[in-house]
């Protein structure tokens, strides 16, 4: 298995249970990690959507590290999916101020994997 491939699947690792902290139980989950209270079915299901969209990501991830046809395109995925949230993170702590610990974490991952997979793609395509 080579770097492209581990990569995608180390990324799905970590996708799964930030998409299942979000969904799964979001009145439990969201109050421990972001002192959130969840008290109504249109905000369980907005993360539960959430949700949905980071598992099929992730599958899709999945999918391009073990079919090479989709290897390529996995990873143009998921430099778009990490730099489109880290963008919006950002839009966010200039807008909003100040998010907890766990949200800059995100960040600071969400940008370093889409740095990396930018340069995954600079070298597979040379």
């Amino acid at each position: 298995m080579n770097k492209h491939k581990i990569f995608l699947l180390l990324a799905t690792a970590g996708l799964i249970p930030i998409a299942l902290s979000y969904g799964f139980s979001p009145k439990a989950s969201l109050a421990f990690l972001f002192d959130i209270e969840v008290n109504s079915v249109e905000v369980t299901h907005i993360f539960r959507a959430v949700m949905g969209l980071y598992l099929a990501t992730a599958l899709y991830w999945l999918v391009g590290a073990f079919n090479s046809k989709h290897t390529k395109g996995a990873i143009i995925n998921l430099v778009i999916f990490m730099f489109g949230l880290a963008f919006g993170r950002i839009l966010s702590i200039a807008i909003d101020g100040n998010p907890n610990g766990v949200l800059w974490l995100y960040l600071i991952l969400e940008f370093g994997f889409g740095v990396v997979g930018l340069l995954l793609l600079k070298e597979k395509t040379e």
